[in-house]
């Protein structure tokens, strides 16, 4: 899936920070942290992941719609609404 470079960019450093955040939730499980501050970080992590996939579904609709690969018949609206849904 190709996405604008912008887009792109917004993607990776929202993935990069639940990255770091997911990370960091593990260790504050192992280390035996508060439940309130582990699940509130948690939430953040989910957050992070939620506005990425939303980002790439917002910019990638067009190609989903037309299919880049000539032999694939592209998403149905179905398809597609399946694969939005998936995020929430």
């Amino acid at each position: 899936m190709k996405v604008d470079e912008d887009a792109q960019q917004a993607v990776l450093n929202r993935l990069r920070r639940a990255q770091g955040q997911l990370a960091a939730v593990i260790t504050m499980i192992e280390a035996g942290r508060d439940c309130k501050d582990v699940v509130t970080q948690l939430a953040a992590v989910s957050r992070a992941l939620d506005r990425a996939g939303f980002k790439i579904v917002a910019s990638g609709m067009r190609q989903c719609l037309a299919s880049a690969d000539d032999q694939a018949p592209p998403m149905s609206v179905e398809e597609l609404e399946k694969l939005f849904l998936a995020l929430a």
